[in-house]
């Protein structure tokens, strides 16, 4: 069969791309500072690890609430306004951390940060989808990808910094910056290129909502996100509990997982999208996954572990981009609707990664050979979603 003609893209992207990314690092390098100044943090606020934990989580609770009528407010009236909009209450609750004297208030604080980060989210399918077209796979992978920079440069540069209001007072000027080079340099489309006509918000819902496909990917992105997420919460933990580890080994070898998703989400797409169909390739991706998850309490040795491990987020997380970037080539959902669609993979996504580790918890215990099963047989299920959907490659051919 004949390869359909591809169309030209503006060279602009690449601008676009970097902003989107740029800005994804910093969501994620602000949220995990929590993480990273845990010990001076808790004290200063009087907290507990539950609350702790709360505060970690805060900004993707946003999500939950946001990810819908936000994508449908960018199909609307294009996902720069929107974002604009989300950039100035969380430039808002980000510096609103430096006044922050109790739980409550930083908690506030935290939740309107967390705006920008998921109205940005929801709509990067839509946003790549306009201008990669075809290679939406390989925006997607690069965002992703900037996740774990974010995460890892949080984790180099906390301890540089003299005081935790040092570092927020960083933290937040970076987003105050990006936001102005968003303001400035992101456009809604190329130049040229015809942007449908506005409709009802509820029209946009309606559709997405409609669209069976687009709860499957929602639904497998949402297991395959709780799954990961549930195992890099527990593996230190395992590891200092069931191999008997000290907390620094015990972290620096959980951590080495963070540079196998790093790899895998910026070349897995690339490698997917050659093929000529992606299912196959995609399933024994998820599957070698699944499987690095389940080996983990099975294997001893600092050597294998890391192997595993490493094997583990690189095949992990080389299939998440083209699952989600496949909501823009179902016939009913195109660029018009994709911010809607991302709305409903966000706002399942989270809910799905809040309420099963809870279940796995409530099953498993301390028992972290059943944890890492159910964990890796949750993750192993996205393979039968991929199954169920469309290739990701049929798009690119007659």
């Amino acid at each position: 069969m004949e390869e359909k003609q591809m169309p030209r893209l503006s060279s602009y992207r690449w601008v676009i791309l970097a902003i989107v990314c740029l800005m994804d690092v910093a969501s994620n390098y602000i949220q995990f500072q929590v993480s990273v100044l845990a010990t001076q943090i808790m004290p200063a606020l009087h907290i507990s690890t539950a609350q702790f934990s709360s505060l970690l989580m805060a900004p993707m609770l946003v999500a939950v609430v946001l990810s819908l009528p936000a994508g449908s407010l960018a199909d609307r009236f294009g996902a720069k306004k929107v974002v604009t909009v989300g950039c100035i209450i969380s430039i808002i609750g980000a510096y609103g951390r430096l006044i922050a004297t109790n739980f409550a208030m930083m908690m506030v604080m935290l939740l309107l940060f967390g705006v920008y980060m998921s109205i940005l989210s929801t709509n990067t399918i839509k946003i790549f989808g306009i201008w990669f077209k075809q290679d939406t796979n390989l925006a997607m992978g690069m965002f992703f990808a900037s996740a774990s920079i974010g995460i890892i440069l949080s984790q180099l540069t906390g301890p540089l910094f003299s005081s935790v209001r040092a570092a927020y007072m960083f933290s937040s000027t970076l987003l105050l910056v990006l936001s102005i080079c968003w303001v400035l340099f992101i456009k809604d489309a190329p130049k040229g290129e015809k942007i449908p006509p506005s409709e009802p918000v509820t029209k946009y819902i309606n559709i997405a909502v409609k669209s069976k496909k687009t709860w499957l990917v929602a639904i497998a992105g949402g297991i395959g996100q709780a799954a990961s997420m549930s195992f890099t919460g527990i593996l230190p933990q395992a590891l200092i509990n069931g191999k008997a580890m000290t907390p620094t080994g015990a972290n620096a070898i959980a951590s080495v997982a963070e540079i196998g998703s790093l790899i895998g989400a910026m070349l897995g797409p690339a490698i997917i999208g050659k093929m000529k169909k992606a299912k196959p390739i995609m399933v024994v991706f998820v599957t070698v996954s699944a499987l690095a998850m389940f080996m983990v309490a099975y294997l001893s040795g600092n050597g294998l572990l890391i192997v595993d491990l490493v094997l583990g987020g690189l095949f992990g997380a080389s299939a998440g981009p083209i699952l989600q970037s496949m909501i823009i080539s179902f016939p009913e959902i195109g660029p018009k609707y994709a911010g809607s669609a991302g709305g409903i993979v966000g706002m399942t996504s989270t809910l799905l990664s809040y309420i099963l580790p809870v279940v796995i918890s409530s099953i498993a215990g301390q028992n972290y050979g059943l944890t890492f099963m159910i964990q890796a047989g949750l993750s192993f299920t996205t393979a039968f979603f991929v199954l169920a959907l469309p290739d990701a490659n049929s798009a690119k051919r007659k």
